[in-house]
């Protein structure tokens, strides 16, 4: 039985448990001629009988998820012959993924020996089993749950209560899982970014010059001790994402300020979901925009003045990145904006000030917490787009504040290294997960002045 199929079926019998605890209750206050004997509305009961129907079939179903692979891993691996468990631990998983992939039908039975296909076979049948007692105990779960949720019934059950912890339990449970993931995602990078850390001195990838991170595979070949100061590659992101600001910021906090001011209704409904059109449109659509009509416009613009332009350059990547960011400021701004209280301006105004006396005054600075916030927000896509960089600023690793110039960012030397086949040990990889890291940092702390900023204004206008 399938995992999705399984899950339809729990969730049918906490639909049906639901049913026959809101009637249990029911009947039970019908029994005492008065409804209000019961502590918590009938309803409560029937969420409370779900919960006990879903929660212990829920938890058996991951649970066995979780550990299911590693049982019938180790399963199959006890009727291998000997001499296959006795190799060591990388030639053995290596024999297990065969057997696996043998299983599914991506290896040909005709490229493997009959030891692995007597092993995927036995696999399969492991498989099968498993998923029939699996199917058999999550329902079984199910049922018992259904039969103590309803014997737990009584006039004087706190249902209400019990659905409320019930509730606030799962969203503890979210949150925890939210920031475990957060956790995970860091010490798994920062573990990787430290291994590279014993391979490459970290003030040689933060303070180097010169980044060429490719390695010859020996040591006689040219470029086998590499390159890997990252300083040019977080000058180019820094960059482009300086060019992007000064096109989406100006343009979408003034477009904001048009519609949430100065536009009437009708033009608002029309002009708003149009721009936000700009925010649906796929980032290597951008990347073609740029690659195929920005950058050859702007080359034959500073040819015709003058000027030396590459044609993969930071100005074709930036101008087109601000387009795409302007929908992220303006629709943030504008609902920010929308949100200051209308009692504000009308004192402004009731003062003698001008409307746009009143938006400088009064409006733009109430409303300044979330303007910030939609910006860093703006800055942080302008720093994680790829595709754009890719197609029209190119992979060289210049250092310049030449915006005429081919740059490239953090984020497209991590998909570089890590494109193709890789090993994790080498300090090519690992360098993604120092840029990983570092970039990780630098966001942070430009957060920590976003939040200082926000904090230091809306204490001066609340």
């Amino acid at each position: 039985m399938t995992i999705s199929l399984l899950l339809l079926l729990i969730f049918i019998l906490a639909a049906a448990a639901y049913v026959i605890g809101r009637a249990r209750a029911l009947s039970l206050a019908r029994q005492n001629s008065d409804r209000r004997a019961l502590h918590s509305l009938p309803r409560y009961y029937g969420y409370m009988t779900a919960i006990w129907t879903t929660v212990p079939a829920l938890a058996l179903l991951a649970l066995w998820s979780i550990f299911e692979s590693g049982i019938l891993t180790s399963l199959v691996t006890k009727q291998l012959p000997e001499e296959i468990r006795l190799l060591p631990a990388n030639q053995l998983a290596l024999v297990v993924n065969d057997i696996k992939n043998l299983a599914v039908g991506n290896i040909s039975t005709s490229a493997s020996d009959p030891v692995r296909i007597t092993a995927a076979d036995n696999y399969n049948t492991l498989v099968a089993k498993a998923h029939w007692a699996r199917a058999i105990l999550s329902i079984a779960a199910a049922i018992a749950g259904l039969f103590f949720g309803l014997r737990s019934i009584t006039l004087h059950k706190r249902a209400r209560v019990f659905v409320e912890r019930s509730i606030m339990v799962f969203l503890i449970a979210c949150s925890c899982i939210a920031i475990l993931t957060t956790v995970g995602i860091v010490f798994s990078v920062l573990f990787e970014s430290l291994r590279f850390f014993g391979k490459v001195p970290f003030t040689e990838f933060v303070f180097g010059l010169h980044w060429s991170p490719q390695t010859a595979i020996r040591a006689d070949q040219v470029g086998s001790s590499g390159s890997f100061g990252a300083i040019p590659i977080f000058a180019g992101t820094l960059l482009i994402s300086a060019i992007a600001m000064l096109v989406a910021v100006p343009f979408g906090l003034m477009s904001a300020i048009y519609l949430a001011e100065y536009a009437s209704p009708r033009v608002r409904a029309w002009v708003k979901p149009l721009l936000e059109i700009l925010a649906g449109i796929p980032t290597v659509v951008y990347g073609f925009f740029a690659a195929l009509t920005m950058a050859p416009w702007i080359r034959n613009i500073g040819e015709s003045i003058g000027l030396t332009v590459a044609s993969e350059s930071a100005l074709a990547a930036g101008l087109v990145m601000g387009i795409m960011i302007i929908p992220f400021v303006s629709s943030l701004s504008d609902d920010v904006i929308s949100a200051v209280p209308q009692a504000m301006r009308d004192g402004s105004l009731g003062l003698g000030a001008t409307k746009s006396e009143t938006i400088k005054k009064v409006v733009i600075p109430a409303a300044l917490p979330g303007i910030v916030g939609g910006i860093l927000l703006a800055v942080s896509r302008a720093i994680g787009e790829t595709m754009i960089v890719v197609m029209a600023a190119g992979l060289a690793a210049n250092l310049t504040i030449n915006p005429l110039e081919a740059v490239t960012t953090v984020t497209v030397q991590i998909v570089t290294l890590l494109t193709g086949d890789q090993a994790f040990d080498s300090a090519k990889t690992l360098a993604a997960f120092a840029l990983g890291l570092m970039l990780f940092v630098t966001t942070l702390i430009l957060n920590i002045i976003a939040l200082r900023t926000v904090r230091k204004y809306r204490e001066q206008y609340e």
